[in-house]
């Protein structure tokens, strides 16, 4: 691990943290990976780590006591939902779980905004997970408190690319020179999306894996090549897999095709097993941002190169510490 990346260990493992409302992030939304300098990201690691290292030792603590979370899940959500809540409790404060959307008000007709407006007079910031590309954002010009986006359809995911991007440091140290292959279905993934934003900001290779009806999207593509990223489209991945030092695998996304006879094309157009790691690197990781239905055998788990649980445990310090940041506490 890079000594200069990650701040000091505090002294006082009881009282880490303290009132900051002069931090960048005091107040604001987490609403897009482009939001974020590589600044911001050190920043934000730092702060990550500082929780890793809190939560390993006393398991959890009363920074944010008082403070409310507003969990507003549109769509079904088994790690974001409950990493957001261990995340929060960690920390000593409330939540209001909102994970079945049609047993609201929402059912009735309710717009967004009105959902928003109504639970920032309970809660002092919001999870927000919804169908519809953009509806974060949307979200937050009606809002007074800060809006986290957990996701937007097929757009992004922010603090999963975030999770993503500290995983990779913790696991391997650095970032800088490092080849990441993204696979299976590029077009739907907001992870990979988002993910491809991000590592835009380093010095890396990025490889695409994915059959041709899944392939990244061409605004994607641009958007990287502008930041001067070598970047290279595959629909197989024997030919990159030597030179991978980050296997990023991500399902095949059935509730994202209207066809169901495209689906059944190209859902098992790949699958990791222990035989795909005979040509791969002794010191690589494997990640997933998980469900799998089958790209990833379980055979594979106990390879120490399969990352993708220990990247759901680097999720919760990552989205401690953004709760911790937008209000005030870092």
């Amino acid at each position: 691990m890079p000594t200069d990346l990650f701040m000091k260990e505090s002294k006082n493992p009881y009282i880490p943290f303290g009132d900051r409302q002069d931090s960048p992030f005091y107040g604001k939304d987490i609403l897009s990976v482009k939001q974020f300098t590589r600044q911001d990201l050190e920043y934000i690691f730092g702060v990550a780590h500082e929780m890793r290292e809190m939560v390993q030792r006393v398991g959890s603590f009363d920074l944010l006591k008082g403070k409310i979370l507003a969990n507003l899940f549109y769509e079904p959500s088994t790690r974001t939902s409950s990493s957001f809540t261990s995340a929060m409790e960690r920390l000593g404060g409330s939540l209001i779980p909102i994970n079945e959307v049609h047993y609201s008000s929402v059912a009735k007709g309710e717009s967004l905004p009105d959902t928003v407006r109504t639970l920032e007079c309970y809660a002092d910031v919001i999870v927000l997970r919804h169908p519809e590309v953009g509806a974060s954002a949307d979200a937050a010009k009606y809002a007074r408190k800060p809006i986290i986006n957990a996701g937007d359809g097929i757009g992004e995911h922010p603090t999963q690319a975030l999770l993503d991007l500290f995983t990779i440091y913790e696991e391997l140290g650095e970032v800088d020179g490092l080849t990441v292959t993204m696979l299976g279905d590029l077009k739907y993934g907001r992870t990979v999306h988002s993910l491809a934003r991000l590592l835009s900001l380093y010095k890396v290779e990025i490889n695409y894996v994915s059959p041709e009806i899944l392939k990244i999207p061409s605004e994607i593509i641009d958007e990287v090549d502008s930041k001067g990223i070598p970047q290279a489209e595959f629909t197989s991945l024997e030919p990159v897999m030597p030179m991978t030092d980050v296997l990023y695998v991500t399902r095949v996304q059935k509730e994202r095709f209207e066809k169901l006879s495209d689906y059944e094309l190209v859902k098992s157009a790949f699958t990791i097993t222990l035989e795909t790691l005979t040509i791969a690197k002794e010191r690589m990781i494997i990640m997933h941002p998980l469900p799998r239905v089958g790209e990833i055998s379980m055979e594979v788990d106990n390879d120490p190169r399969a990352a993708y649980f220990r990247q759901m445990e680097y999720g919760l310090y990552v989205r401690m510490a953004l709760l911790a940041m937008v209000l005030g506490k870092s």
